[in-house]
């Protein structure tokens, strides 16, 4: 398993304890506030709410556009509480992904009756 597999595999497992110990059905900010005590008592560099720039034509366009969780600096974490997961919220995570110059992303949704059901990876 190499480093970033490593990492994704730990952070995944993080989301497992936060939703073993709050199960579904909770508004999306107390999941990312869960998580990120949870990543930084497992020792793992996490920041949230990261500004995301965007870059149009040489001008900076960014209006309080932010990702969840960067962790390590090389993971985008986005989080859900949705009934389903969407392609929309795919495709947000991809733009992310490009915008931070960033390989892997997982999408969270931890409205789930099996929070596997609600994990995806993705890759830029």
């Amino acid at each position: 398993m190499d480093d970033i597999d490593s990492l994704t595999y730990r952070i995944i497992g993080c989301a497992m304890e936060v939703y073993k110990q709050l199960g579904p059905g909770l508004l999306e900010n107390i999941y990312e506030q869960a998580l990120r005590h949870e990543l930084q008592l497992n020792d793992i560099p996490v920041e949230s709410q990261v500004e995301v720039n965007v870059n149009y034509k040489g001008r900076n366009i960014t209006d309080n556009l932010r990702l969840d969780l960067l962790v390590d600096n090389r993971v985008i974490v986005e989080l859900k509480s949705v009934e389903e997961l969407k392609p929309v919220h795919h495709k947000q995570l991809l733009t992310y992904l490009r915008l931070m110059d960033k390989k892997i992303g997982l999408l969270i949704n931890f409205n789930t009756d099996n929070l596997m059901d609600g994990i995806k990876r993705v890759i830029n």
